[in-house]
């Protein structure tokens, strides 16, 4: 019966109902697309580290990561007969990596010079798409170089232009050789792009003293969901080495995919705090129409918690219903971007790549969050409601009676 009385209060003043209903539906739909938005671009960012940058797992010797030093080195087979072992490995590439100066007669820059099997590093992070300009490295041209637009831009680089790479050996020695540009890369990380040139791993080896050795292997599972069991296999199988999960490797990376659940949460909360303003005004105002109504009830039985209950049913009415709108709204949005995807790089030209974003964002939106949602509409409607419903009891049912 309190049911039917407060759903029969909500519409007896269907425009202002509505208003109410419709911003509560907006603010829904403005939150939950925002939401959608951020979750896509930290899905678009999680591929693109793992996909293109790190790949799922590293495996380093231990003393590498400190200076990467050609003499901390592992041997290639027996690392090749362990990957090769594990099923849910999709791809490996074991590079020869280190640090070194690039020259040119325009100017010089220290970069990472990272040594590759042309046909492992495109299975690993399909190196080879992000040529822009010239051609990929050839595995029959010897003395070939890779560079990113970013840095031929900065160097005035073109291609078919020679370089010196100045590195030392694993004995720690001096040592340089030319080597001809054969094409322009870029990714969706500018930074890195400006500090990594490739090479066949052939060319630096000999330059470095490292034949049938790697410095790094990068491993690209077939599901995400295999990192866990897999690294523990790798632990397992080369307890000497540092094994690394991409959550290691690029802390920066996880950091923002730990944090859009609290800064989605943020957004709605201060969307639903705006929007309870409303509701305590829209309630406030029905309450107070119905003082004389709300009186008699009260002066023919009804108890205070009856009305209080009353007034917090008619507020989570008004919420119940705009809240599931506005999530089918942006649910719909997100589901007809999510194949088209947001091109921000038309409004933000090249300063996503300087994040290591791609220019076009396609919105996801996890169910889990769709649920959290939910419970915090329903919380803002019972506490907006709280105001008015104690507006209500504070009414004397003779003093109502006479308004």
């Amino acid at each position: 019966m309190l049911t039917i009385i407060a759903w029969r209060n909500l519409w007896r003043n269907r425009t202002r109902s509505l208003i109410i209903t419709t911003s509560v539906a907006l603010g829904m739909w403005a939150g939950t697309f925002i939401m959608a938005i951020y979750f896509g671009m930290g899905e678009a960012r999680l591929r693109i580290a793992i996909d293109n940058e790190v790949s799922h797992i590293q495996v380093h010797h231990p003393g590498f990561a400190d200076d990467k030093e050609a003499k901390y080195n592992m041997p290639m087979d027996s690392l090749a007969r362990v990957f090769q072992k594990i099923p849910a490995i999709r791809a490996f590439s074991l590079r020869s990596v280190t640090t070194g100066m690039l020259a040119t007669t325009s100017g010089s820059q220290g970069i990472q010079v990272n040594g590759v099997d042309p046909a492992a590093e495109q299975a690993t992070r399909g190196m080879q798409n992000f040529v822009q300009d010239g051609d990929y490295l050839d595995p029959a041209q010897r003395n070939r170089v890779l560079v990113s637009t970013k840095l031929a831009k900065k160097l005035k680089l073109e291609i078919g232009n020679k370089i010196v790479l100045t590195l030392l050996d694993t004995a720690n020695n001096i040592t340089a050789g030319a080597f001809r540009i054969c094409g322009l890369y870029h990714t969706n990380n500018a930074p890195l792009d400006e500090l990594n040139v490739f090479v066949r791993k052939t060319d630096l080896d000999r330059l470095i003293g490292t034949d049938g050795r790697a410095h790094e292997a990068a491993i690209l599972l077939h599901r995400d969901d295999d990192l866990d069991p897999v690294f523990q296999q790798l632990k397992q199988a080369l307890p000497q080495l540092q094994i690394e999960r991409w959550q290691e490797i690029s802390p920066e990376t996880a950091l923002v995919l730990s944090s859009l659940d609290t800064y989605s949460l943020v957004f709605i909360f201060i969307i639903l705090l705006a929007l309870s303003f409303g509701i305590i005004n829209t309630m406030l105002m029905a309450v107070l129409e119905r003082t004389r109504e709300i009186g008699m009830l009260m002066a023919v039985g009804m108890n205070k918690l009856r009305v209080f209950g009353m007034v917090v049913l008619e507020t989570i009415m008004l919420a119940v219903i705009g809240a599931p709108a506005g999530l089918l709204a942006a649910w719909l949005t997100t589901l007809w971007l999510g194949h088209t995807g947001i091109n921000l790089g038309a409004i933000m030209g090249e300063s996503l790549r300087d994040f290591g974003y791609a220019p076009v964002i396609y919105p996801v939106l996890p169910w889990h969050n769709v649920v959290q949602t939910m419970q915090l509409v329903l919380l803002t409607a019972v506490v907006a409601a709280i105001f008015p419903a104690l507006k209500a009891l504070r009414l004397k049912p003779v003093e109502a009676i006479r308004t």
